[in-house]
């Protein structure tokens, strides 16, 4: 938005304009504000309503009696509230209250396809884009829409009218060559735009290379976006390029910021007289971390000793917020990072390995400072009091999972760890009591299967193993649910705001469809339209052992919600708790850290104030979904290189997922899942029951559901689009 033209001489007041700035009902507040005080948004909106009309810049300045040495802020006030879409400008140049205008502010969602979306920001119904409205707008970006009818599906569809705020200032892709035009393809295939690059703007990259551009013009409805390469990554195959794409493409930062690095060199490498103030010492606490084989980061760590037909249970938790400040370079570094990100091979850490790795982490046998939360248990597992203090700790031992599951199986073996073993046996008796509590709670117990990739030395994978979660996992994700479920009720008690971890039920939508889905296989989910948890534990108890099981199990799971990060405590569904937060991870997720400050804050009688926490908790909730987005890419990536050279191999595996173009198979030992698209099923017209899950033949009835069983042959691993491409193995049985 330019500025209006201004008088060669102050702007006189008017009667009319000074009796409308100072009628602004938040003056007082901008008073507070600022030393000079203009007009404030929500008075802005108002004035221009009661214009009824489009008003000229000029004229608004003239209303509210804006100085000629103000018009500079004003302006600037006014493009604030443009990028906010708050106002616009017409073609006319006179300003116009968006919400007069019945425009729709939003996200576009682009599809691979070249169509896309605009999510509502007021969780109104989305607005189909076709092609050429996507043509002037990437995926991400900000816009205003306008409704303009409906397609011949009875889609709501719309016109983009202005973009608020471009979503990409650097897109990573291949550069490609063709009769002497260049252009980037890029990774992320929501970005439908081929990006030209100039010839003399594409540096030292090759036809074919992996590249980072800057975007230097962004698409509209004439131009294609343009770009110039600012980074060469190198060729597509090279090892780690796929978690180097990732990075970029899910824009996760990765690497520190020169201050924050410096405030981590600053740091001591161990425990200081001074920092032992206000601490209790639990050094000659038999205290132990139990974690997997590969990990460098011990967040807590945990003992249990009998105390009577009870048990008293510690767990310290690192202490990061003492060497992490709020507000200093480290912390808002890990405010922006979220959380770390665990790729195969390669973390991408939320705190610099000083700390992760070193100073902060539990390591074996030597002195760590952290929070404890001690419990008091009762014989059936019950918390019976609990409290929370700072503490100076000595790990004992750094065990794994495999360890302690051997030596609780056989305390006597020759894994055995001599005086540990009955503090593990102690703390194997609590967990026996825990899960018992669990159960009576009626805490959702799915099942599911985690995979562990073998690489070569080049970085590819060599095979794929399952992971089987042992009763050692178990036992620490028990007392982990303890911790926090104290760490919540301790915060909801002394009415701390805090960062809540939600899960809610399904939505009427959902369980609509879901109880339709059961009732074909004769089942009910109980609890009517309000389902408990215990519903669902119980319906899991009646189906295991059915061969259906993993079909009904994978149903009933995707009935849910996804689990989030709010202020507001609405409780964990699947967990079956009325207020639950996250406390003892704060090395590698900031929602723990957080948690970590306001309990201190309890303890010394203050109120941490980490700025609007409803806003934290959307931005952890996001980060955290980046990060399950950049991993999946990379593990796909590396899937199909991995199947690329068994094209034409037959695998038998289950269909894990059903749509309207095909079905996902996941393969039996290989471990990967790949796609059988709708032409490749038969000659046949299928369609999509999406309420049942599958995909039915109109003239041979057969059907593909979620869940059968199905021998397929890879067709195609794409590795640009990292796609597995099966055809059922016999296919003359769908003709």
């Amino acid at each position: 938005m330019s500025s209006p033209k201004t008088h060669s001489r102050a702007r006189g007041k008017t009667a009319q304009g000074s009796s409308l700035r100072l009628a602004d009902p938040y003056l007082e507040r901008e008073r507070g504000r600022y030393e000079h005080p203009l007009p404030s948004r929500d008075w802005v909106l108002e004035v221009l309503q009661k214009e009824g009309v489009p008003v000229e810049p000029q004229h608004l300045f003239e209303l509210l009696d804006i100085h000629q040495e103000e018009e500079h802020a004003f302006m600037r006030r006014l493009n604030a509230m443009e990028r906010d879409g708050q106002i616009m400008l017409n073609r006319r140049g006179a300003l116009c209250v968006v919400e007069k205008l019945g425009l729709i502010r939003g996200r576009v969602q682009g599809h691979p396809d070249g169509f896309g979306f605009v999510i509502p920001e007021d969780g109104g119904g989305d607005l189909f884009l076709g092609p050429w409205e996507m043509s002037k707008v990437f995926h991400g970006d900000r816009v205003m829409a306008r409704e303009t009818g409906t397609d011949r599906r009875g889609r709501r569809e719309g016109a983009i009218v202005e973009v608020l705020e471009r979503a990409h200032a650097r897109v990573v892709g291949r550069l490609l060559e063709e009769h002497g035009v260049c252009y980037l393809v890029p990774e992320d295939r929501r970005l439908t735009h081929d990006i030209l690059v100039p010839s003399d703007a594409r540096m030292s990259a090759r036809g074919g290379q992996v590249v980072v551009a800057e975007i230097i013009e962004q698409p509209d409805r004439h131009v294609k976006p343009v770009g110039r390469v600012v980074e060469v990554l190198g060729d597509y195959a090279d090892p780690g390029m796929e978690v180097e794409i990732a990075l970029r493409k899910h824009e996760l930062p990765h690497v520190f910021p020169p201050a924050a690095d410096a405030l981590a060199k600053k740091l001591p490498t161990g425990v200081r007289k001074a920092d032992w103030k206000g601490r209790e010492d639990l050094r000659q606490l038999p205290l132990v971390t139990i974690d997997g084989e590969t990990a460098k980061d011990f967040d807590d760590a945990v003992y249990v000793e009998k105390e009577g037909r009870g048990y008293r249970l510690y767990v310290a938790i690192a202490d990061v917020s003492h060497y992490v400040s709020h507000g200093d370079a480290l912390d808002i570094e890990a405010r922006s990072r979220g959380n770390s990100v665990y790729f195969p091979r390669r973390v991408i850490p939320m705190l610099p390995e000083e700390l992760s790795n070193g100073l902060c982490s539990l390591n074996p046998q030597v002195d760590r400072l952290c929070l404890a939360c001690e419990m008091a248990i009762g014989p059936r597992g019950d918390i019976k009091d609990y409290r929370f203090y700072p503490a100076v700790m000595h790990s004992q031992a750094r065990l794994t999972y495999t360890e302690v599951a051997a030596i609780i199986a056989d305390p006597g073996g020759e894994g055995a760890r001599g005086a540990l073993v009955p503090h593990l046996l102690n703390l194997n008796e609590l967990f026996r009591k825990l899960v018992a509590a669990r159960e009576r709670r009626g805490a959702i117990d799915f099942e599911s299967m985690e995979t562990r990739m073998e690489f070569d030395a080049k970085g590819k994978i060599t095979a794929i193993h399952p992971v089987q979660r042992n009763d050692a996992h178990r036992l620490i994700e028990e007392c982990m649910l303890a911790a926090n479920v104290c760490a919540s009720d301790f915060l909801q008690s002394h009415d701390h705001p805090a960062l809540y971890r939600v899960h809610e039920g399904p939505t009427p939508e959902k369980l609509q469809s879901l109880q339709e889905f059961l009732r074909e296989f004769g089942l009910h989910l109980s609890g009517g339209d309000s389902p408990h948890a215990k519903d669902y534990a119980k319906l899991l108890d009646q189906i295991r052992g059915r061969p259906d099981y993993p079909l009904l199990q994978t149903v009933l799971l995707r009935s849910l919600r996804q689990a989030t990060y709010s202020p507001k405590n609405v409780g964990h569904f699947g967990l079956a708790y009325e207020a639950y937060t996250h406390f003892t991870s704060p090395i590698r997720r900031y929602p723990d850290l957080l948690v970590h400050r306001a309990i201190k804050a309890v303890l010394a009688g203050a109120t941490y104030v980490p700025g609007d926490w409803a806003t934290l908790g959307q931005h952890c909730s996001e980060t955290e979904r980046r990060a399950d987005d950049a991993t999946r890419d990379v593990e796909a990536w590396l899937k199909a290189y991995y199947m690329r050279d068994r094209i034409g191999e037959r695998f038998v595996g289950t269909i894990s997922g059903v749509t309207g173009f095909g079905a996902f198979v996941a393969l039996d030992e290989v471990y990967v899942e790949g796609l059988v698209h709708i032409s490749e099923l038969g000659n046949d017209y299928y369609h999509f029951d999406a309420a049942r899950h599958q995909l039915s033949g109109e003239r041979t009835g057969q059907r593909f559901r979620l869940g059968d069983r199905i021998e397929v042959k890879l067709a195609r691993a794409d590795l640009e689009t990292t796609r597995l491409d099966f055809v059922p193995a016999d296919k003359q049985r769908n003709a």
